[in-house]
């Protein structure tokens, strides 16, 4: 969270220092798991959800997580076949899931993590999303967004995210829908 703090004390965010203070308090007072959950709830209460997508673009979960190589690679060999062809490969290649090029120039993801909120759930500790899931998927949405974005060659932003009870989607619970800008 720390990292997330200091993207958020940059001027072009514009939040005011009285907020940071509080964001600065819990990474001080709180540890771990339950200093994510604090800073993610306090997030959820004193930001705009635009503001949030804004921040998750450039500090989602699961950034870099070991793949970047191949992802670049994938990117320069097939930057020269059109997007919904890279979108067909990069579900091949990467094997996960397989991202929607819609008519109105966006990506709908339909996505399950294996952590989190899925897997809790499937251990039968939440029958419904938890109040901060949206927060959970928000930030889960930026990585899914810095996958996509490095290995299609694309910018992306968030656009919404949808979180549907498990009970209603127990194979993708969570819909990602991604403006493409470049």
């Amino acid at each position: 969270m720390t990292t997330m703090l200091k993207e958020m004390k940059k001027a072009k965010y514009g939040i005011p220092q009285k907020k940071l203070n509080n964001f600065e308090r819990i990474i001080q007072k709180y540890e771990g798991n339950e200093c994510e959950e604090k800073f993610m709830n306090a997030m959820n209460e004193q930001l705009t959800k635009e503001l949030r997508f804004h921040l998750y673009e450039t500090q989602g979960g699961c950034n870099g997580a070991g793949y970047d190589k191949q992802r670049k690679a994938f990117a320069q060999e097939y930057a020269h076949i059109p997007l919904a062809e890279r979108l067909e490969l990069f579900s091949t290649t990467f094997g996960r899931w397989k991202p929607v090029l819609n008519g109105d120039n966006t990506l709908t993801l339909s996505f399950k993590c294996h952590h989190g909120y899925y897997k809790r759930a499937i251990e039968g500790k939440y029958t419904t999303p938890p109040p901060n899931v949206e927060s959970y998927f928000e930030r889960c949405a930026g990585g899914r967004l810095y996958e996509l974005q490095k290995a299609l060659g694309i910018k992306l932003r968030i656009k919404s995210v949808d979180v549907s009870p498990l009970y209603e989607n127990v194979e993708n619970p969570v819909v990602f829908l991604f403006e493409i800008v470049e």
